[in-house]
């Protein structure tokens, strides 16, 4: 105070300001170092294979728990001026002291274990991690089991996973390596229990695991039964059962032969809880493998308060959240069509807006979400958009819609909508028999596996209750009884036996406004008839609706041109076994005109929440 009166400045405010040198970290490490190198104030010394390496107590204590403990606590060691540090080698620490004195660390192959032991036994975390990032980026298929055994040996869980993942994602190619043969039973028997997906059938886990046994049978023929229940055996067809056998086993002459074949046969059993029925053929499943993989509710596109997304949702029920899975590689787009095959997503077709103009366009991509990533196909021979697209015989079948030129087509009996099919093999698109009349907005659905049915839509200004059946082995088109009433923007899905027709719009006959359906109306195959079952609680167009076992969900949509409220987000679902309505939590925003399917996801993916009122999908 004498001073400020001094100066004179006792009656004035005292105008604090706070000063941070950016550089002083900096600073402060460098000096220490020099400190270091030119051996002043030097307090401890570190003994390492019969190395001495001296420092400071306060920088160990500072950048180690290990150190922070040991010279804190009344420990002997506090008060010892030599150190003697056991299991850890002289480059690991002298590795770790220039780090701590400098910040910087350069890892590579040859250090990394020196320095990972080192770091974990003085516990210096930031190292630790910095070691575990490092390994995962050098993961590979002749790696991986090392780098196992050293995730396990110094608990990195993170690389652990990344590792098993690594593993059971290639898991064909991986087991034929010899590496694989490195496995302990234990990692074996982690590796089938990890919730991961894997690139081949139940069977081939089978086959592989028998391999793995066989290696070496004396000694691991003992591991077998706790392997073989990490082996999911009612996932097996029949006549791949028989062949892992086959190929587990040829011909048991031996004793310990004759153990593996029953012990597989007895666990077969055990989880099937019948005997092995005879072989047969059969199709194959469109899902690789469900290890790791949970059917979810997939929302695709549509539009929110924001306006247009492209982006895509999923709901798995055992997370209980609505989350980001991916976005269409597309300018932003709607009136698409999607399918699933062999699980994997088809966006195809659709409009964009451009300069105030709707653009209309052919091309399509599918999504592995597998692998999380999106691929190109052939274009179609003609744009499209508000098309129905369905799978049928393992193509898929593009019929009707709106294009970009909007001509006429003429076909033996007057006006045709042109249809084209496409084969994944080949990746080519080619034309089918066209459908009768001109059809857009109209619903689709795929009924045995031979039959495709088309129904209601749009036939410019009129809307239509008629419905084509499409034969896939004689390429026809017939027509069959309509719907109770004519939709557009509706949809039809296949469950069970039946087709059932739910959502969409129609016109008043007097006024000529749109109103909306609220029936969801049954279609039955053999008897060529409709009726209704139910009616929508909350009726709504441009909803997604899809099937799940026997159940329809209807989510989103909007109840009507001018009234956009919170039942835009409702979810409700009928069940067609209780004939019985119930409301789920609400999509966390607004959404409509979007597209829903199912689609297996794998359960370990980390994608972000859709967080309720964001303005895109």
């Amino acid at each position: 105070m004498t001073r400020v009166r001094e100066w004179g400045l006792q009656d004035r405010p005292l105008n604090t300001v706070q000063f941070e040198s950016p550089s002083h970290t900096g600073m402060l490490l460098c000096g220490l170092n020099t400190l270091r190198t030119r051996g002043w104030l030097l307090d401890v010394t570190l003994l390492a294979e019969g190395e001495a390496f001296q420092a400071h107590r306060a920088v160990l204590a500072s950048c180690s728990d290990y150190f922070r403990a040991m010279f804190t606590d009344a420990m002997r060691e506090s008060r010892q001026s030599e150190i003697c540090l056991n299991g850890v080698t002289a480059a690991g620490i002298r590795l770790l002291l220039d780090y701590a004195y400098t910040s910087r660390l350069a890892l590579n192959l040859a250090n990394i274990q020196d320095v990972l032991s080192a770091a974990s036994h003085i516990q210096v975390v930031a190292v630790v991690e910095a070691c575990s990032n490092y390994l995962q980026a050098q993961l590979d298929l002749e790696n991986c089991v090392d780098l196992a055994t050293i995730a396990e040996t110094y608990s990195l869980s993170q690389l652990r996973r990344r590792v098993y993942r690594l593993m059971c994602g290639h898991l064909c190619e991986f087991s034929r390596q010899p590496d694989f043969h490195r496995l302990s039973p234990g990692q074996l028997e982690h590796l089938l229990a990890c919730d991961f997906p894997v690139d081949c059938p139940e069977g081939e886990v089978l086959r592989i695991v028998t391999r793995w046994v066989r290696w070496d049978l004396p000694q691991r023929l003992s591991c077998l039964p706790r392997l073989l229940r990490r082996v999911h055996f009612s996932e097996i067809a029949p006549w791949d059962m028989e062949a892992s056998l086959q190929a587990a086993v040829t011909g048991p002459t031996c004793y310990q032969d004759q153990q593996l074949y029953r012990l597989v046969i007895a666990e077969t059993c055990r989880q099937t809880r019948v005997p092995l029925p005879t072989p047969s053929p059969t199709p194959s499943t469109a899902l690789v493998n469900s290890r790791g993989m949970e059917m979810a509710v997939v929302k695709v596109g549509g539009f929110g308060i924001a306006g247009i997304t492209n982006e895509i949702t999923y709901f798995l029920p055992s997370a209980g959240k609505w989350r980001h899975l991916t976005t269409i590689p597309h300018v932003e787009q709607c009136n698409f069509g999607t399918v699933v095959l062999d699980n994997e997503l088809y966006v195809v077709g659709g409009c964009f807006n451009q300069s105030l103009q709707e653009n209309i366009h052919p091309f399509g991509f599918f999504y592995s979400p597998r692998y999380n990533k999106w691929s190109t196909m052939a274009p179609m021979q003609r744009e499209r958009c508000r098309f129905s697209l369905n799978v049928l015989g393992g193509r898929l079948y593009a019929i009707g819609g709106a294009s970009e030129a909007d001509d006429v087509m003429v076909g033996e009996d007057g006006e045709v909508s042109a249809c084209e099919r496409y084969d994944p093999e080949t990746d080519c698109w080619e034309c089918v028999r066209p459908l009768p009349g001109y059809r857009t907005q109209h619903a689709g659905a795929v009924w045995g596996n031979r039959q495709l049915y088309v129904c209601g839509g749009l036939d410019r200004d009129l809307v239509l209750s008629s419905m084509r059946c499409y034969d896939i082995a004689s390429d026809t088109w017939e027509s069959r009884a309509p719907m109770l009433a004519p939709r557009a923007d509706h949809i039809m899905l296949a469950l069970g036996e039946r087709l059932y027709v739910c959502g969409g719009w129609a016109e008043d006959a007097e006024t000529g406004n749109r109103i909306l359906v609220d029936t969801i109306d049954v279609y039955d195959v053999s008897t060529d008839s409709w009726k209704v079952v139910s009616r929508v609680p909350t009726p709504r167009a441009h909803a997604g609706i899809v099937g799940v076992g026997s159940k329809i969900y209807i989510i989103g949509g909007f109840r009507g041109d001018a009234l956009f409220d919170r039942a835009t987000a409702v979810i409700e679902c009928y069940d067609l076994e209780t004939d019985s309505w119930t409301t789920g939590d609400k999509y966390p925003h607004e959404i409509w005109e979007h597209t829903c399917v199912t689609l297996y996801i794998p359960r370990c993916r980390d994608d972000m929440e859709v967080l309720a009122g964001q303005g895109r999908g």
